[in-house]
């Protein structure tokens, strides 16, 4: 594996960014983090074009940034509200960012793009340093499920339209915990190949990096309306705290 590019993403995807995640809902998303939040000030780690960023600061939240694209934050900059919000370019796994928050947000499985296990334990350790004592650290992300994988690849249909078909090819490699896919989008443009990494880590081993960077678990729900997380939930929003010295 070499050497980890945190700006390679948003090369590939940042011109039709939010085309691809268009479909997403965010209301649930703004919803939740706006109450989790309780007033304070929020800091969006990979806050791409500003997804749920600018949503929340339109909620009257003060809302900063980091993100490893350049790309993705020129594409923020140029929407209404997008010049407001501070960002700092970098890898949100080690960058600093003045000041101390009430919420450190990760959200839509960006925590899996960071390469290696030692990357996302730095991940927690990095907001745990930003936030307030007794702040919040927020995650989204899916569930690992290697069973869904024959001879350790997969190939599946994202989206069908008449205008649009999108579909993902995935390697595994179960040793790393690391997922290689590379989605290939077709529309009458032509095809784009957008390829991204994922090392997985399943919820009880997220519980544990929250715990080395002086945080407990507050909440773990199936998505965004806090439904229960059971074993049959494909993602987790997972709420956790810092401990109080």
């Amino acid at each position: 594996m070499g050497e980890f590019d945190a700006a390679a993403y948003g090369r590939t995807i940042a011109d039709i960014y939010d085309e691809m995640v268009g479909h997403v809902p965010t209301g649930p998303a703004v919803e939740r983090v706006f109450r989790l939040a309780q007033g304070g000030p929020v800091l969006e780690f990979g806050i791409g074009t500003g997804r749920l960023a600018l949503p929340l600061a339109a909620r009257g939240l003060t809302v900063a940034g980091v993100d490893g694209s350049p790309d993705m934050v020129a594409i923020l900059r140029g929407k209404p509200g997008g010049d407001r919000i501070p960002v700092t370019v970098g890898d949100f796994s080690e960058v600093n960012v003045e000041g101390r928050f009430a919420l450190v947000l990760l959200a839509f499985n960006t925590v899996f793009a960071l390469p290696s296990q030692d990357a996302q334990v730095r991940c927690f350790r990095n907001a745990a340093a930003h936030l307030r004592p007794g702040g919040r650290f927020v995650i989204e992300t899916w569930v690992p499920d290697p069973a869904a994988f024959r001879d350790r690849t997969a190939l599946r249909l994202l989206s069908l339209g008449e205008d649009e078909v999108v579909v993902e090819a995935a390697r595994l490699s179960p040793a790393e915990q690391f997922m290689h896919t590379t989605k290939l989008r077709m529309t009458t443009d032509g095809l784009r190949l957008l390829p991204a990494n994922h090392r997985y880590a399943w919820p009880c081993e997220l519980d544990l990096m929250a715990r080395l960077a002086g945080m407990e678990r507050e909440h773990r729900w199936a998505d965004w309306s806090c439904a229960p997380f059971t074993d049959d939930s494909r993602a987790h929003v997972s709420v956790y705290r810092l401990l109080e010295s």
